[in-house]
């Protein structure tokens, strides 16, 4: 199915926030949004998901569809554990054993299957992520908005997370838009990155990463190039 925004047009008072913003989603794939704090990409992922009306345009192909999110911080329950986290969105889906094998599997896949009967204090930054991110894999969603949740913590804990998120992506592949201000988070996880100004957010350019991600990582020179052209775009 298609999905895509129309001319979409949103100000909070005399601030314009989106003017005139047009995207497609290419079904499947990643849509990394890269812009600057402050610019619109939380506005925009809640347009997506429906939380939030444009103040015109059109939204195509996505009334019906269901959302998963994944925010900077976990917001996990505090006092649930880490299976318990997991299970809840699945409980208006699916039954009781299958909730908890559902569960029990996406744990493991982000490298959990130890930590299930924890609570979240007792986990860490980056446990609590990956607990968020099985959470957002569990729930049978069509599209997967992930609002910069790779901030909060140091680079490696980083890198492992995105790696947590891509092989959960390659296993069941999502439509999903990740919005980041971070060109290198962008470059790693995006099938396409977006390049947006300043707000009102308008897109400055387009770009289909077609390299693997395996000669995107960290310190690769493979995509040397589209990364200076981009911040030449950032920095004008």
């Amino acid at each position: 199915m298609p999905y895509s925004l129309r001319d979409i047009r949103k100000s909070y008072g005399n601030l314009s926030v989106l003017d005139g913003f047009s995207l497609d989603l290419a079904e499947g794939k990643v849509t990394a949004v890269l812009g600057p704090s402050g610019c619109g990409k939380t506005t925009l992922l809640n347009i997506l998901a429906g939380l939030v009306p444009p103040d015109s345009g059109e939204l195509q192909g996505l009334s019906e569809s269901r959302f998963s999110y994944v925010f900077q911080e976990p917001r996990l329950v505090p006092s649930l554990t880490a299976l318990e986290n997991v299970e809840l969105v699945l409980r208006a889906v699916f039954g009781s054993p299958e909730r908890r094998d559902r569960a029990l599997s996406l744990l493991a896949a982000v490298g959990l299957s130890g930590s299930a009967g924890l609570r979240p204090r007792q986990l860490s930054g980056g446990m609590r992520q990956r607990v968020s991110l099985a959470r957002a894999f569990a729930y049978p969603a069509d599209i997967l908005l992930l609002d910069e949740p790779f901030q909060s913590v140091d680079l490696r804990t980083r890198i492992g997370l995105m790696d947590a998120f891509l092989d959960l992506q390659t296993a069941d592949p999502r439509t999903v838009v990740f919005v980041t201000h971070e060109v290198k988070e962008a470059l790693y996880l995006g099938d396409r990155v977006v390049v947006l100004s300043d707000k009102p957010a308008r897109i400055l350019d387009r770009k289909e990463l077609l390299l693997p991600r395996n000669r995107r990582r960290f310190g690769s020179s493979d995509l040397s190039d589209v990364e200076a052209a981009i911040y030449r775009l950032i920095l004008g």
